[in-house]
């Protein structure tokens, strides 16, 4: 059993939050695609998540240790939550850290109606996270025959994601 904590990180803490969880989208992106040249994930797309009505941010603490975290979107009135990013710290992965997380996450809001987050076609390590282990169904599939205009055409793998939804029974 895991002994996890999910915290909201301190101002001091948020530097290192988002340079792990950029390491983490990066060397998950070169499992797929060798060494990219490209940044998967820039500092202003964490940003934008946390400038978002709603955001709050997570850090998972294990023996005072930063092993992940995550950027949540709660919306009060609707209850249909997003989740933005979900990391477990690079080097630290297949441990069970990445569903304690999210079982945390899950308890902190017990009055989420839907949890929606998308990932990218090629991070099958996601895919099978959010399917297999916390739950979430795959609803749609954004494609070029099916765009999702809100994806930056930049994006690595822009074109092709997954959108996936959990929704809450009680």
């Amino acid at each position: 059993m895991i002994r996890l904590e999910v915290l909201l990180p301190n101002s001091d803490e948020m530097k290192i939050f988002k340079r792990d969880m950029q390491e983490a989208f990066q060397e998950g992106s070169k499992s797929e695609f060798g060494n990219l040249e490209v940044e998967i994930l820039p500092e202003k797309d964490i940003n934008k998540s946390l400038e978002t009505k709603g955001a709050i941010a997570y850090k998972a603490i294990i023996d005072n240790d930063i092993v992940g975290g995550a950027i949540v979107v709660i919306d009060e009135l609707s209850q249909h939550n997003h989740l933005d990013f979900l990391y477990v710290k690079y080097g630290t992965q297949s441990k069970g850290i990445g569903k304690a997380i999210w079982n945390e996450i899950e308890k902190k809001h017990p009055n989420t109606k839907v949890w929606e987050t998308f990932t990218p076609y090629f991070e099958k390590r996601n895919i099978h996270f959010y399917i297999n282990q916390c739950g979430f169904s795959a609803v749609e599939f954004f494609n070029p025959y099916h765009k999702d205009t809100s994806i930056p055409d930049d994006m690595v793998g822009g074109d092709y994601f997954f959108r996936f939804e959990k929704v809450i029974k009680k």
